[in-house]
C-alpha cells in the first residue's frame, strides 16, 4: 500500500502518526476504568478530562457540552432523538435533500412512523444547482410544531457550505432546536461554536486522522436534552457504557492536530485541490464541478464526466493505486446516482460519472501530479467505448 494515492478522505482518513502514538498506553499500561474511584483510574481520566479540553478547544466551547460517542451517526441520532424526547408535543421535522444517511434515513424512518414512534411530519429543503440551500424555503417550512432541524454544514459528497448560522438565528428566532451534522467540517474550516446560534453538533475522529469507532456530540448548556443511550452515570449521565479510553485520547490529539493545520487545510490542500481541478477540467471534455466553487471545504471536488461511467473510471484509477470515490462511503453499492446530485438536477449523464477527489494535508503534489497524468487517459478511453459518448465530438470544458 505505499504506492498508494489515496484521495478518499471524505469517506476516512489515515490515523496521524501522533495520534497512534498518543493512545498506544492506553491499550498497554494505562487501562483503567476512567470511573473507578481510585488513583489508578483517576490518572486515566485525567487524560480522557485532556482530550474533552483538546477537542472542546478545536470547536470552541466549553468542555462540558462535548459528549463523546461511537461515530458521528451515533452523534446524529442522538440529537434527533432527543430533540424529539424532550419536545414530545412538536411532531415535525425539518432537514435537507442532501444529507448523509446518518441523517436523512433516520427521518425517513421517523416520516413513516417508524422507530416505535408517533408520525412525524418530515419537511426536506431543496438545493440549487450549486448545491446551495434554499433559505427562503427552509424560513417558509419553520413553524411552531417544529421539534428540530438538522441541516448539515458542509456535504460529504460535494463539499458545499451550508449558512449554519444564518440557519440557526431563524431556528433561535422561533424556539426551535438546531442540529448541524457537521462531520466533515470539524478540523477543515474554523469554528467557534460559543458565538454560533448551534445547539447540538455531531463531529467523527475518522475524519480528522483519528482511528474508526469515535465520534462526539457537541450539546450547548441550557439545551434540553434526552440521553440516547441508557446506562450508567458515564459523560455526566448523558450517554451510558463504559468509555473508550484509547479512542478518546486519539481523538483529543487528532483535534490538537487539526487545530494547528487549519490553516494549512485552507491554503497548501486547498491550493492542491484547485490543481487537479483546474487542469482535469482543462484536459478532459465535458468535465463539469458539481456544486459551489466558492462555498465549500479546501479539500474536496466532485466532477462529473459526462458519458461514462464513475465505476469504471473509479476501477481503472484503482488498477493505478489512486483511490478515490463516486459519493458516500455509506450508499456504496447502489445503482442509483447519488441523492445529492440528483437534487441538484445533474444530468443523468453527467451524474453517473461523477467522481469525488477529497484530499488532506498528507497529499502532495507529486501525487496530484500522477493523477493528473492518469485521469485523462482514462476518461478518453471508456468514452471510446462509451454507448452514450462513442462518436460524440468533444465539447469545450465547462467549470
Amino acid at each position: 500500500m505505499d504506492n498508494t494515492i489515496y484521495l478518499d478522505n471524505n469517506a476516512t482518513t489515515p490515523v496521524a502518526p501522533e495520534v497512534r502514538e498518543a493512545m498506544m498506553p492506553f491499550l498497554d499500561r494505562l487501562y483503567g476504568n476512567p470511573s473507578s474511584i481510585h488513583t489508578f483510574g483517576g490518572q486515566v481520566k485525567a487524560h480522557v478530562d485532556k482530550a474533552r479540553q483538546r477537542l472542546a478547544d478545536l470547536v470552541g466551547c466549553h468542555p462540558t457540552e462535548i459528549i463523546f460517542t461511537s461515530c458521528g451517526t451515533e452523534s446524529d441520532n442522538t440529537a434527533i432523538t432527543s430533540a424529539l424526547d424532550c419536545y414530545p408535543e412538536r411532531r415535525h421535522l425539518i432537514t435537507t435533500r442532501v444529507e448523509h444517511p446518518g441523517v436523512k434515513n433516520l427521518c425517513q424512518a421517523l416520516g413513516q412512523g417508524g422507530r416505535g414512534r408517533p408520525l412525524y411530519r418530515v419537511t426536506e429543503i431543496p438545493v440549487d444547482a450549486e448545491g446551495l440551500l434554499d433559505v427562503a424555503a427552509f424560513e417558509d417550512a419553520l413553524d411552531d410544531s417544529t421539534a428540530v432541524v438538522s441541516v448539515m454544514w458542509a456535504n460529504n459528497e460535494t463539499g458545499v457550505l451550508f449558512p449554519v448560522e444564518t440557519v440557526g438565528a431563524l431556528c433561535r428566532d422561533r424556539g426551535v432546536l438546531f442540529h448541524t451534522d457537521a462531520i466533515q467540517a470539524v478540523g477543515k474550516i474554523p469554528m467557534d461554536l460559543a458565538d454560533l446560534p448551534i445547539d447540538m453538533l455531531s463531529l467523527s475522529g475518522h475524519k480528522l486522522h483519528a482511528p474508526k469507532g469515535i465520534g462526539a456530540l457537541y450539546v450547548r448548556r441550557g439545551t434540553r436534552f434526552s440521553p440516547h443511550i441508557i446506562g450508567g452515570h458515564q459523560e455526566s449521565n448523558r450517554r451510558g457504557g463504559t468509555e473508550s479510553v484509547p479512542l478518546i485520547v486519539a481523538l483529543g490529539k487528532a483535534a490538537e492536530l487539526a487545530k494547528q493545520n487549519l490553516h494549512k487545510e485552507n491554503t497548501e490542500v486547498a491550493a492542491l485541490r484547485d490543481r487537479l481541478e483546474n487542469d482535469l477540467l482543462e484536459k478532459a471534455p465535458d468535465a463539469h464541478v458539481n456544486g459551489s466553487r466558492e462555498q465549500r471545504l479546501p479539500n474536496t471536488t466532485n466532477i462529473s464526466f459526462e458519458y461514462v461511467e464513475g465505476e469504471a473510471i473509479l476501477l481503472m484509477l484503482d488498477q493505478h493505486g489512486i483511490c478515490a470515490s463516486s459519493g458516500s462511503a455509506c450508499t456504496t453499492g447502489s445503482l442509483e446516482p447519488s441523492h445529492v446530485l440528483r437534487a441538484m438536477g445533474v444530468p443523468f449523464t453527467a451524474a453517473h460519472g461523477s467522481i469525488r477527489f477529497s484530499l488532506s494535508i498528507y497529499n502532495t503534489r507529486e501525487e496530484i501530479d500522477k493523477v493528473l497524468e492518469v485521469v485523462p487517459p482514462i476518461i478518453q478511453r471508456l468514452r471510446q467505448i462509451s454507448p452514450f459518448g462513442h462518436d460524440k465530438a468533444p465539447a469545450k470544458s465547462k467549470a
